[in-house]
């Protein structure tokens, strides 16, 4: 599991080197044609994977207790013009976050999840290992995403 969560890290501190190749101006412009910006896939991976780690599996039953959840959670779009401190803030939760989850798989607070299908796919994850292998691919896929919107703007 290590590995896994090391990937995870390199994964998003690559995204991370990204955001901060741009202007704050280029992070929340979205180009003729597109539905978001790379501000809005950054924040998305960053709740995505604590909402999937604790509210999905049972874990953790308030949701709202991710503070961003609402603005860049799965079917958003951009609605306001993202901060430099709110990039700041959550630059450090992309990897704080991971910190956590990593610390609470040592505890065992992941040991006994339920079990949930994913909204994108439809398929059951059984299994903290199985959200956070998905959780690499989901990180990957929006990365790929900011990528090609960089071209963009």
């Amino acid at each position: 599991m290590n590995q896994i969560f090391e990937f995870i890290i390199n994964s998003r501190t690559a995204f991370i080197k990204l955001v901060d190749s741009l202007t704050i101006e280029q992070l929340n412009k979205i180009p003729d044609g597109y539905n978001n910006n790379i501000i809005w896939n950054f924040g998305h991976i960053v709740v995505s994977t604590q909402t999937l780690c604790y509210f999905r599996t049972g874990i953790w039953l308030d949701a709202s207790a991710v503070k961003f959840n609402e603005f860049y959670k799965k079917d958003t779009k951009p609605t306001y013009t993202v901060s430099e401190a709110e990039v700041a803030e959550l630059k450090a939760i992309a990897l704080t976050s991971i910190e956590t989850i990593k610390a609470d798989y040592a505890k065992g607070t992941f040991a006994n999840i339920t079990p949930f299908l994913t909204a994108t796919y439809g398929v059951q994850l059984n299994s903290i290992e199985e959200v956070l292998i998905t959780t690499i691919g989901h990180d990957n896929v929006h990365f790929g995403y900011a990528t090609a919107l960089k071209k963009q703007v």
